[in-house]
């Protein structure tokens, strides 16, 4: 359980309205203390983003401004399935992208669709993700021509960022199928890596031809600065494994190692990405420069938590092994963190993890360190930013475009919100009622209440 003191890393107001609230709590116990009470008490700077309400995350309120009880439950109300709202759109994509990835050779198509197959294709996370961001930053189209010519022109262009999220699977996957050689993994998406299954070789074959794919679409967009986005995101990709690759002692204990790392290696392809579709769509520098911050808060912020999850999830629910990374000798942000707490830490990290005793001993550390909690705060910080860029975009009052960005901002909460509830669910199990009034109080009094649970 986390302390006042240990939200020192957040700004003052927060800090404060978390005070006032762990006062208020000590104070009343004359009369009942609402949930209401507690959400009024906080200070009008505090950005709502904190809360847990339901189990889900309340809706983001820019500082300076003041939602109340009601209203916030009403937004909340109001919230969108991210997913529902490209259900349609997401399958003929995916229909599309089965058809891209066809090889002649039947080996190589095998190995080629074996991540595109129905039952194994995944989420489909980042596609969603930037046919939202399509439609969030759609520009009105002047009607100097006929409707048919303006309907002509907006399928042209929704084809074409239709495209960008095609070539990112393509590159996605390809970089797994890499990936898992490099890692001599032998689970990936709760069946057996191809290179377990089909061998290394063809393994990195099937890669290159999906890479092969994605060159053919991108240079059918005849657009040279999405042309060059997409390329820095392959760049990137080989220079993050490069990195993880090549460290030295002093880079395998550095954050700030680790967090480029994790931006050429996670994050760069939704950025790039999230920008290529507002570049396409004629938005100006600006936009596109908060399509590409959103995407790459996103990506952070989905890293950090997934790196949480080696250590505290199942190999069920990541669909791999866990404690994968630091048994395969990759240091992740909550040993990064730990080594600050305790710098013997250090030692081991540089020894590697090639002993079973070494990792044994880091996981001790790790244990008696907050490296996990202070991975999900910064986790929790870039989800804040990347929402912070879809409330900075231009004022659109369509319907259609408030909604996507609303699905946005709820797919970054969400997202990250479904990942802290696997980590949280042993914590709410066992400090609290599992209904849905006592677990809001919980989560929220989880983040000011002493260390008692």
């Amino acid at each position: 359980m986390m302390s006042v003191r240990g939200l020192a890393g957040l700004r003052n107001p927060v800090v404060g309205g978390f005070t006032r609230l762990w006062k208020a709590r000590r104070c009343c116990s004359s009369s009942p203390l609402t949930f209401e009470t507690l959400f009024n008490l906080l200070p009008s700077r505090f950005w709502v983003a904190e809360l847990f309400m339901f189990g889900r995350q309340m809706p983001i309120v820019p500082p300076g401004n003041r939602l109340s009880f009601g209203a916030a439950l009403q937004l909340r109300s109001e919230q969108v399935d991210p997913f529902s709202l490209v259900a349609d759109e997401l399958s003929i994509l995916t229909d599309r992208l089965r058809s891209m990835v066809v090889a002649e050779v039947p080996k190589l198509a095998s190995a080629a669709e074996y991540f595109f197959k129905l039952g194994v294709e995944g989420k489909r996370f980042r596609p969603t993700v930037l046919l939202l961001m399509a439609t969030a930053l759609d520009l009105p189209i002047q009607r100097q021509t006929s409707e048919a010519a303006v309907d002509a022109l907006s399928t042209e262009l929704r084809t074409r960022q239709q495209c960008i999220a095609e070539i990112t699977e393509m590159i996605h996957v390809a970089s797994l199928l890499h990936d898992d050689v490099l890692d001599d993994a032998d689970t990936r998406r709760g069946i057996g890596s191809l290179n377990y299954v089909m061998g290394n070789k063809l393994a990195v074959l099937a890669g290159d031809f999906l890479l092969s794919r994605a060159c053919v679409a991108l240079a059918s967009l005849e657009n040279t600065e999405v042309v060059s986005l997409l390329a820095k995101v392959v760049e990137h990709l080989i220079t993050g494994e490069t990195m993880q690759m090549t460290t030295t002692s002093d880079q395998r204990c550095s954050m700030e190692y680790y967090m480029e790392k994790t931006y050429c290696k996670t994050a760069s392809w939704i950025s790039n990405s999230c920008k290529a579709v507002a570049l396409l769509a004629g938005q100006s520098a600006e936009v596109s420069n908060l399509a590409f911050e959103y995407g790459k808060n996103l990506g952070l912020a989905f890293q950090l938590i997934d790196d949480v999850l080696d250590f505290t999830g199942t190999s069920t629910s990541l669909g791999k092994g866990s404690l994968s990374d630091i048994r395969h000798g990759i240091v992740t942000a909550p040993i990064l963190f730990a080594t600050e707490e305790f710098p013997e830490l250090r030692v081991i990290v540089n020894q590697g993890f090639e002993k079973s005793s070494n990792v044994d001993r880091a996981l001790e550390y790790l244990s008696m360190s907050s490296g996990i909690q202070r991975t999900r705060e910064l986790a929790a910080k870039h989800a804040r930013l990347a929402s912070a860029a879809i409330d900075a975009l231009p004022e659109n009052e369509d319907e259609v475009v408030q909604r996507s960005r609303r699905a946005l901002i709820e797919l970054t909460n969400s997202h990250h919100q479904n990942k802290v509830e696997q980590i949280h669910k042993h914590d709410l199990d066992h400090c609290g009622s599992s209904k849905p009034a006592s677990r809001a109080v919980f989560s929220l009094l989880f983040l000011v209440a002493p260390d008692t649970c």
